[in-house]
């Protein structure tokens, strides 16, 4: 997610807010008011349609190309995936052909499904959809959770690995659980079960009473469910990834849950480390005022605010910041952030790097954007895995 169009609705819906914003309806009391409360609910309200802000502007399928308006994430090396059409179709990009006269030709490797036709489209980090594209076995699980089951994905270890080592996937923001199918064969080469997670309110796993985010502060106690399916199948080691948003749940997932005795090790992916930190970022790159970023936290953390943002009980932001709670954290810890983030600022991943430098290995990308890594560089981010895994969890 982020707000420099690589494809974030969360960026999106926040812009939107800040051009009325910067209109004359901040004018007025009210107009100011208006605009907090949207920014606040935009935070929690999970997102189920995604607006597309890239154009398709011509292609041609039997030489294989098709042409994009030149943004940062069309100009990105690597490889991708495009929606088009309403989310209705879906083809899978590769790499750089040519840049120019405002427009990025890339290689079209192929359309999943859909007709190629121009018109408006998304770039996104997901290049796979379905876990029977990556060829391993797979089997669809369902966990229970307070709220019900929870539908996840479990890639077995490969044979003679054994079951015991197991890593859990938590997604992101607006994301699910195929946001974590890119990660799978880093695992499984090194000999791990994979389950690929999903959380209240993603649009898979049962819904909370307010259909509201915790950002983190309620999704860690499905992922303390999963621990416990992983645990009842054979896991004696398990390691947590988080992906942007999921990185705050796994991080609250570790500082209050009461099922870590087998958690060896974390793995961030563009994390959030510190949601004030993050709002402020977005705040100020969206050109909010101040006022407007600061009262739309302040309504999040409410007591009193629920009837406005929806939310059924308040979130307290200053307990997320994991820079301040450093000294709290014990596991080692792997972090890949890109410093051209533009939604997650890496100076939250940078800074906990810096205090914790006996847990926290920090690898850092300079033009990778938010949750791309692996789209953007494959072999450095599964190079950097797997020597992690190597050095910190070795297989016994």
């Amino acid at each position: 997610m982020t707000a420099r169009g690589t494809g974030s609705a969360f960026g999106r819906a926040l812009g939107t807010a800040a051009v009325v914003a910067g209109g004359l309806v901040l004018a007025t009391a009210a107009g100011a008011a208006w605009v907090t409360t949207r920014v606040a609910r935009t935070v929690i309200t999970p997102v189920r349609r995604r607006p597309q802000n890239q154009t398709i502007r011509s292609f041609d399928e039997t030489l294989g190309t098709v042409t994009l308006r030149d943004t940062p994430d069309a100009a990105m090396p690597g490889r991708f995936g495009l929606w088009w059409g309403s989310e209705t179709a879906f083809a899978k990009l590769g790499g750089l052909i040519e840049r120019g006269d405002g427009t990025v030709t890339r290689e079209l490797e192929r359309v999943e499904f859909g007709e190629l036709r121009e018109g408006r489209a998304r770039i996104s980090g997901y290049y796979y959809l379905q876990p029977e594209e990556l060829g391993l076995p797979v089997n669809s699980v369902e966990i229970a959770t307070d709220l019900g089951q929870a539908p996840a994905w479990v890639f077995p270890a490969p044979e003679g690995a054994g079951d015991d080592r197991w890593v859990i996937q938590v997604h992101g923001w607006g994301a699910t659980r195929q946001e974590g199918l890119r990660a799978v064969r880093v695992y499984h080469e090194a000999g791990f079960t994979c389950l690929l997670a999903s959380y209240r309110n993603d649009g898979d796993a049962p819904e909370s009473e307010d259909r509201r985010y915790g950002l983190g502060g309620t999704e860690w106690r499905d992922i303390e469910a999963a621990i416990g399916y992983a645990a009842e199948h054979g896991a004696r080691s398990i390691v947590l990834m988080g992906w942007s948003m999921g990185g705050a749940v796994v991080l609250q997932t570790i500082t209050r849950s009461r099922s870590l005795d087998l958690v060896t090790g974390i793995v961030l992916e563009s994390p959030v480390i510190d949601w004030v930190d993050t709002l402020e970022y977005q705040g100020t790159l969206l050109r909010l005022p101040d006022m407007v970023t600061r009262a739309a936290m302040r309504l999040i953390e409410s007591e009193w605010s629920g009837p406005i943002t929806g939310q059924g009980a308040p979130i307290d932001l200053r307990s997320m910041d994991f820079v301040a709670r450093a000294s709290e954290l014990s596991l080692p810890m792997l972090i890949l952030h890109s410093d051209d983030d533009g939604f997650v600022p890496s100076t939250g991943s940078r800074a906990l790097a810096a205090a914790r430098s006996d847990i926290v290995t920090l690898v850092s990308f300079d033009v990778a954007l938010h949750t791309k890594l692996w789209n953007y560089d494959e072999a450095k981010w599964t190079a950097a895995i797997a020597g992690w895994l190597a050095e910190h969890l070795p297989a016994e």
